[in-house]
């Protein structure tokens, strides 16, 4: 019985039959009847020879045939084209087949290449076997030549000594040991492929063993029980030739990668980007001079050094991608609306900017600022007579407020340059006029305080002149209205001014759109937590958007406009303080607002993560040189610490930066914290460990601070005028200074006679020639108008009495502490002493 049982086998028929061995596991082989189908072979139908589908443009060409409606002309450019395509068609297959033919010549140049290398190393191999053969052979002569003066030796012996035969054949049973052992040839390859199938057909090898069923098959079959190669294992052994034929089975070259470089990076991920160890890149980094390990992060410039020098190429690449979700998109020109201007008050300190703006909007915010001057940017908005709505922003004028001025002039439309008629051009006021140009803004100049007595506004435009303003008055662009804050004068002309400026500009934005603004001005509010104001400039801002400014993110809980009223949208050009932020953003940060919390929480996430690594990439790429460097130049350098909360974020980054301008060369006040908000425990802590004092500007310190400072001893001082802070850092940090030594000279005294005192050693005879001679005084002693020695004096005298002092035209005795080389002669010189305090300029 068979396993078919008299079935007919499944077939193809018209095929190929065969058969085909398969292997399985302990060794069970089965041989398996096959039958392969012939593939079709299809001819392709030569170029000259029609088809049934051919002659297409006959039957387009004729009239009855051609589609209706298609015209000669048309019927003309579509056979053009088919013809153009089939040229196009027989040329790419003429570039495909010459490619073809290039790849296969330099196939066949690698192929015949890595012949010859293969018979190198088989000549070479081979050139090894015969020499180790001719080695072997000179060997075994020796062995041989050896025992046979072995035997020579021996054979004497055995006649010399014929009475002893146990010793004879002793040592003709060493002899014949020796003899074989030595004299035995080794093994060759046949001998072992013998001893191995004998290994084999006895059971040893254990290949023969037999597992699992016999099927009925493999009993007929018969001689096939033997372990046979696998199916898979012939795959592979002929992949492997195919591969060692095309070149591939040679050792790879180093690869150059294109390694993505984003703007810090960790040594060791660079090194896993490059694939290259990554103690390797750090001794590189150490031949650069930087002391790093894998763990620290580096930045993108050291990093590309890194990567050119391992022969690999740098790709700048931002990890920025999961910003992408921001909408920039640009707007469509059927989509803008007329938006109102924005216009920044900018100028010097005092010359009336709010108190204009005051007149413009008729109320009183100067009143409400600590000694008059503006310390915070605001945002208000303005409507006037004709309906029109102005937005304007009041900067603050004082120096310490520079990147608030700047701020205000990155997001304005136009800018207003207030300039006091009796004062004319000022510091603040040039710096303004450089910040309008930076911006790329059109400038009005309001000439204020025209009121005055002492007013001249024709010098303000001669001023102007010197800093490249050239007013409408003087054959220029730039408009000039005269007017007066306290009196209303020249108001309307000033709108007016705005008015047709903004006009010119032709401001539109797109009010349908996600909206995006910029951060005026933040703070901490001890009710309502962070808020920011923020000026918006596409797009509306409504009530619950999720939105994401800076390192910071939130949900619009409420929207304040200027005049405190809640509004539940805001568009272009409207500010308001936003409330629902989960921390304060810093002034200048632009607000975005995105489609999801998660995403919100991602950018911000991202943007602090990336602000930490800078900073540490920062600290980390420092070089042993500057590192010492820094170290001795901080030596001399006496530091006076300080923690600085203010109320807003912008007062806080202003304090900063001024009393980073404090200091000098010796002495310099370093700011430990700066923060926005009531001073906390915190602080208070931070201040006591550094031996700091706290600064509060506008601000407060809570109940559990106040106690801890009273029972640290840290000072903590308030302050509501910047004028008043800096002047008193200035002053603390002054008395820091090392004291001047002036000297002051009181007199001179001629030697004229030397004597030898017991007990004193030598004494000058002298007289005082000017001034006076004192005894706590330090003294020089002159000889040729040139300085031999300074020092003090041990005894000053009368004729016999110790004095205090000699005046002019007396005669004294003087004597030197430790100092007797003095000559008749010689002029002593008198001078005092005295420290002077310093102050920082």
């Amino acid at each position: 019985m068979s396993d078919t049982d008299g079935k007919k086998p499944l077939g193809l028929g018209g095929g190929r039959s065969g058969q085909v061995k398969q292997s399985f596991s302990h060794g069970r082989t089965k041989t398996v009847q096959v039958e392969t189908k012939r593939k079709r072979v299809v001819v392709p139908t030569k170029p000259g020879t029609s088809s049934g589908k051919s002659g297409g443009s006959g039957a387009l060409g004729d009239p009855s045939r051609r589609p209706a409606g298609i015209s000669d002309a048309e019927m003309e450019r579509r056979l053009a084209a088919v013809r153009a395509a089939k040229a196009r068609e027989a040329e790419e297959a003429a570039q495909r087949a010459a490619e073809e033919a290039e790849r296969e010549r330099e196939r066949e140049e690698r192929r015949a290449e890595i012949e010859k290398k293969e018979r190198e190393e088989r000549e070479h191999q081979e050139a090894l076997r015969l020499k180790a053969e001719e080695d072997e052979r000179k060997a075994r002569e020796a062995e041989l030549r050896a025992q046979k003066r072995e035997e020579t030796r021996a054979k004497p012996a055995a006649a010399a000594a014929p009475a002893d035969p146990a010793a004879a054949e002793a040592a003709a049973s060493r002899a014949a040991t020796k003899g074989v052992s030595t004299a035995a040839p080794r093994k060759t390859d046949r001998d072992r492929d013998t001893s191995n199938d004998r290994d084999r057909k006895s059971g040893r090898g254990g290949e023969d063993r037999r597992s699992g069923k016999l099927s009925l098959n493999d009993a007929l079959a018969g001689g096939e029980g033997g372990r046979t190669r696998s199916l898979a294992a012939m795959k592979r052994k002929q992949e492997k030739a195919r591969q060692k034929a095309m070149g591939f089975g040679q050792k790879a070259e180093k690869q150059s990668r294109d390694v993505q470089l984003p703007e810090t990076i960790v040594v060791q991920e660079l090194a896993n980007r490059m694939a290259e160890r990554a103690a390797d890149v750090v001794k590189s980094l150490m031949k650069m001079g930087m002391m790093v390990s894998m763990n620290q992060p580096i930045d993108a410039d050291t990093a590309e050094l890194v990567i050119e020098e391992f022969g690999h190429r740098a790709v700048r690449v931002s990890d920025a991608d999961v910003e992408q979700v921001i909408d920039s998109v640009e707007d469509k020109a059927e989509d803008l609306a007329a938006r109102p201007p924005i216009i920044t008050i900018m100028g010097h300190v005092d010359h009336g900017k709010t108190s204009l703006l005051d007149a413009l909007r008729k109320t009183s915010v100067v009143s409400g600022e600590a000694g008059g001057i503006t310390q915070h940017i605001g945002a208000y908005q303005v409507t006037t007579e004709s309906g029109s709505v102005l937005t304007f922003l009041d900067t603050p004028g004082h120096a310490a407020f520079t990147s608030m001025r700047a701020r205000g002039a990155n997001v304005t439309d136009i800018v207003v340059l207030v300039v006091a008629a009796d004062d004319a051009v000022m510091p603040q006021t040039i710096e303004a006029i450089n910040h309008a140009k930076a911006a790329k803004v059109p400038m009005i100049v309001a000439i204020n305080k025209v009121d005055k007595p002492d007013a001249n506004p024709q010098k303000v435009r001669t001023d102007l002149l010197q800093h490249e303003v050239v007013v409408e008055e003087m054959g220029g662009d730039v408009l000039t209205v005269e007017v007066s804050a306290k009196t209303g004068k020249g108001l309307d002309n000033l709108l007016e001014s705005i008015a047709l400026q903004a006009e010119i500009l032709d401001l539109r934005a797109n009010p349908n759109r996600a909206a995006m603004g910029a951060v005026i001005e933040a703070k901490l509010d001890v009710g309502r937590g962070p808020v920011a104001t923020v000026l918006i400039q596409h797009g509306t801002l409504h009530k619950g958007d999720i939105f994401v400014v800076g390192e910071q993110w939130g949900k619009v809980r409420a929207l304040i406009n200027d005049k405190g009223e809640r509004v539940d949208e805001a568009g272009p050009s409207v500010p308001v303080e936003v409330l629902g932020l989960n921390g304060t953003p810093a002034a200048g940060d632009v607000v975005n607002v995105v489609e999801t919390e998660a995403q919100a929480r991602e950018i911000a996430d991202y943007r602090e993560q990336a602000a930490k690594d800078k900073r540490a990439a920062a600290g980390a790429a420092t070089t042993l040189e500057q590192l010492m460097a820094k170290h001795k130049a901080d030596q001399n350098v006496s530091e006076l610490p300080v923690v600085v909360k203010a109320d807003v974020q912008g007062s806080a980054e202003a304090i900063v930066q001024a009393l980073e301008k404090i200091g000098n060369d010796e002495v310099r006040v370093r700011v430990l914290h700066s923060g926005v908000g009531a001073i906390t425990e915190s602080d208070v802590g931070l201040a006591e460990a550094s031996g700091a004092p706290v600064i509060g500007f506008n601000v407060r310190a809570n109940a559990p601070a106040r106690g801890a400072a009273n029972q640290k001893g840290v000072e903590i001082r308030y302050y509501s005028i910047i004028y008043d802070l800096v002047d008193d850092l200035k002053q603390a940090a002054s008395g820091m200074l090392k004291k001047e030594i002036r000297e002051n000279f009181i007199g001179y005294a001629e030697i004229k006679e030397v004597f030898r005192v017991s007990d004193v050693g030598m004494v000058a005879g002298c007289l005082v020639t000017e001034g006076v001679a004192r005894r706590s005084a330090g003294v020089r002693l002159l000889r040729d108008n040139v300085v031999i020695h300074e020092g003090t004096l041990k005894t000053l005298k009368r004729f016999k009495d110790e004095v205090k002092e000699v005046i002019s035209g007396q005669e004294c005795g003087m004597a030197f502490e430790r100092y007797e080389d003095i000559r008749k002669g010689d002029v002593i010189e008198i001078f005092e002493r005295e420290e002077v305090e310093r102050t920082l300029a």
